[in-house]
């Protein structure tokens, strides 16, 4: 069984950074690839971007492109989600995902395997 350990979430002000992690364990990282997602209060989920199994490719909305930053160590069986120049509207819980996946190339993530359990990001003005 797949666990997904989402941390380092917490209170931040406008135009800050924040470095959010994710953890895996119960499954080879190889043909992994990771994604995060997001849910303001009152929103539906939203996915933020997402990035291969390599390593190699990244794809991510509007929204936090430029800003945002995943990236992942294989050999930590971890992600991150670097956030830069944060804004009151990336106020939301932020969730980790994988699925099983040997892609390169790929879009807004439709289906997920696994979920983390969360970790609130808040952004004041």
């Amino acid at each position: 069984q797949v666990q997904l350990v989402e941390s380092g979430g917490g209170l931040v002000q406008a135009g800050g950074s924040l470095r959010l992690s994710c953890a895996a364990s119960g499954r080879t990282f190889s043909g992994y690839a990771m994604a995060w997602f997001r849910q303001a209060p009152g929103k539906e989920r939203e996915f933020v971007g997402a990035i291969s199994w390599t390593g190699l490719s990244t794809y991510y909305i509007d929204s936090v492109k430029g800003r945002f930053t995943i990236s992942r160590d294989n050999a930590k069986n971890t992600v991150y989600l670097q956030m830069n120049s944060l804004k009151p509207e990336d106020t939301a819980v932020y969730y980790c995902a994988g699925r099983e996946d040997y892609s390169e190339s790929f879009g807004v993530w439709r289906f997920v395997d696994d979920w983390g359990q969360g970790t609130q990001v808040t952004v004041s003005s």
